[in-house]
């Protein structure tokens, strides 16, 4: 009884939100398949029981990656004109369709992250930003499946 108490009250672990039996097999459309946003995407829909299609026609809803976009620009200089900070913003543009009906018209989300940086460390400060990155497509994989959630 204990256990089916967290259940009955729409109680749910944490990165896992149930998908509505609609889209169970939902088709990931995307320009880039294997950018940082889109695998983040493909692992949460299997971590909630959708197993994305390998086929638009066979899917049950198509989620249409329409931008899938990472911009850096400088956020501070030093003294002597040089980068001291970046500030990196990833951008996602989607929309959910089933057939010819549009579920979820093209929304933008987006996450904004900066660090710091020094030319003496390029190699780390490039790897800080490649972990960035990933974090920021999880983010916005997680408020992607929410949005799928609630349809």
């Amino acid at each position: 009884m204990a256990a089916t108490l967290p259940a009955a009250c729409g109680f749910h672990l944490q990165g896992r939100a149930p998908l509505p039996q609609s889209l169970r097999e939902p088709y990931v459309q995307a320009a880039d398949r294997q950018s940082d946003f889109v695998q983040s995407l493909r692992k949460a829909m299997l971590i909630s029981g959708a197993h994305p299609s390998a086929d638009k026609d066979k899917a049950s809803v198509v989620v249409n990656i329409i931008k899938d976009e990472v911009v850096r620009r400088v956020l501070s200089v030093t003294a002597t004109n040089q980068p001291s900070e970046y500030e990196v913003t990833y951008t996602v543009r989607f929309s959910v369709s089933a057939g010819d009906k549009e579920l979820l018209a093209a929304q933008d989300v987006s996450s904004t992250r900066s660090y710091s940086f020094d030319e003496r460390l390029l190699l780390a400060k490039e790897h800080e930003e490649a972990i960035l990155r990933q974090a920021m497509a999880h983010d916005l994989a997680a408020v992607v499946m929410r949005q799928l959630s609630s349809l």
